[in-house]
């Protein structure tokens, strides 16, 4: 077998269902799917495979999820995730059918944590850090949703920081240059693997090209490595991949966000 396969593996045994979840608030079983509340009124639909399901099994399985998140009307975005490798015949066109929107869609990148540390030096002028304190995350995540061209969510910030009073183990990065937070990200450990997680990664359009996003990646790597992990995921935009590639991530799958919105 390649690298490929064996990392794509390990992806669906050791990184999907529990490991994708751990600020979850709710999770409810349909079948093969769980059914995830976050905090900030966001629902969430993933699952390690549908279960050799059909096409008319699949339609029943997407109405039965939106039913679910329906029926809470604290819940005001649900985001149902694909893989590009899954079995799922008919899924596209049933979630059409409900009302999500797909987005673009993203890389699942493997590699080792190893490799994100070499040759990725701070750019002059730029400093790394990890934040906790209030306003250094809402800084963050404002900055970070301007990067990604969306409205700031100040429930994601709250989020954030409702999941490090909990400690559940997140680590939030950011760059600063310039007296601005110009690039944040998270690391997300997944308890029980060898892998760590790094999310939410973006830089601020002025700012590219400069290896910030390299460096804050490699700061989060060097975290990781100290936490005793050997390995990184990541869904990652076309901005960040050719990046992960060079840094000897591997592309295993794709996977793309359906959305619904109430």
């Amino acid at each position: 077998m390649t690298l490929a396969t064996d990392y794509l593996q390990a992806y669906d045994a050791q990184l999907r269902t529990d490991a994708e979840t751990p600020s979850a608030l709710n999770v409810a079983p349909l079948g093969p799917l769980r059914l995830v509340t976050f905090a900030g009124g966001r629902g969430f639909i993933t699952y390690q495979d549908l279960a050799g399901a059909d096409e008319p099994a699949i339609a029943e399985l997407v109405s039965g999820a939106l039913d679910h998140f329906r029926a809470d009307p604290e819940i005001r975005t649900v985001e149902w995730k694909t893989r590009g490798h899954d079995r799922a015949p008919g899924l596209h066109e049933a979630l059409l059918a409900n009302g999500f929107c797909a987005d673009e869609p993203e890389s699942i990148m493997i590699g080792p944590l190893e490799a994100l540390c070499r040759d990725a030096p701070a750019p002059a002028g730029v400093t790394l850090r990890r934040v906790t304190a209030e306003a250094d995350v809402r800084a963050m995540s404002a900055a970070v949703d301007e990067a990604f061209g969306e409205a700031v969510d100040t429930r994601m910030a709250q989020a954030l920081l409702d999941r490090l009073a909990r400690d559940d183990g997140m680590e939030l990065w950011v760059a600063e240059t310039d007296g601005r937070i110009v690039c944040g990200g998270r690391l997300e450990p997944v308890p029980g693997t060898d892998f760590v997680g790094i999310w939410g990664g973006a830089t601020l359009p002025a700012y590219r090209g400069r290896g910030i996003y390299r460096a804050l990646t490699a700061a989060r790597a060097r975290s990781a490595l100290a936490l005793g992990k050997n390995f990184v995921h990541s869904d990652s935009t076309e901005d960040s991949r050719p990046i992960l590639e060079r840094s000897g991530l591997i592309r295993v799958s794709t996977t793309t966000p359906y959305n619904w919105t109430r």
